[in-house]
């Protein structure tokens, strides 16, 4: 009985955990009238969407700081988010620390 109780827990578990990594992948809503896209600020894998070509969305961004991808940040505060290296976030796509091809 002991073992199919572990059973029984462990299948709940990896059921809840697979329902959670499938609502990550899911599209972000837009920003709203008090939010921007900042671009530049995202940590690998934490984008909120646009991530360059051969990504999909949210969550696909290869390297930290990357470029091209972008988070929801409030209004008016991108551009003073500070990366290391004296990177800014910006309001635009930007070419630089994109991943390896």
């Amino acid at each position: 009985m002991t073992s199919r109780t572990t059973i029984s827990i462990a299948g709940a578990m990896a059921a809840a955990l697979g329902y959670v990594a499938v609502a990550h992948a899911e599209p972000k809503p837009p920003p709203t009238a008090d939010q921007e896209k900042c671009f530049g600020v995202a940590l690998k894998g934490q984008n909120d969407c646009a991530a360059g070509p051969g990504t999909t969305c949210a969550g696909t961004s290869k390297v930290d700081y990357q470029g091209n991808a972008w988070k929801i940040v409030p209004k008016g505060t991108c551009t003073t988010v500070m990366a290391p290296g004296n990177r800014m976030g910006s309001l635009q796509a930007l070419n630089r620390d994109l991943p390896r091809s």
